[in-house]
């Protein structure tokens, strides 16, 4: 099993949306995945509360049975959907992938 964790700090955008705004569509994207990706096993969203200095906006815990999954999710076309929002809307993105 492996877990894949991003952490993500987003930005306000031109588009009018703050940066709390674009964590809560970007949370939404990312639970919508599941159904759509069958190379993964769980997934867990969540918007980080306490707001510090140090805080990420985001965290993203995925689930996958091994590399293999991993690199079939990361270029799965509905992933990429999403990605291509996470570049528009995080100023900084942090990720962590072990095997359980």
């Amino acid at each position: 099993m492996l877990r894949h964790i991003v952490f993500f700090r987003l930005k306000d955008t031109p588009d009018g949306n703050t940066a709390a705004q674009n964590a809560a569509e970007l949370k939404r994207r990312l639970e919508a995945l599941p159904p759509r990706i069958p190379e993964i096993r769980s997934l867990e969203a969540g918007l980080d509360v306490l707001r510090g200095d140090a805080s990420y906006d985001l965290a993203l815990t995925v689930d996958l049975d091994d590399l293999a999954a991993l690199e079939r999710y990361r270029v799965h076309p509905e992933h990429q959907k999403v990605v291509q929002f996470v570049k528009e809307v995080t100023s900084a993105r942090a990720a962590v992938d072990y095997e359980r």
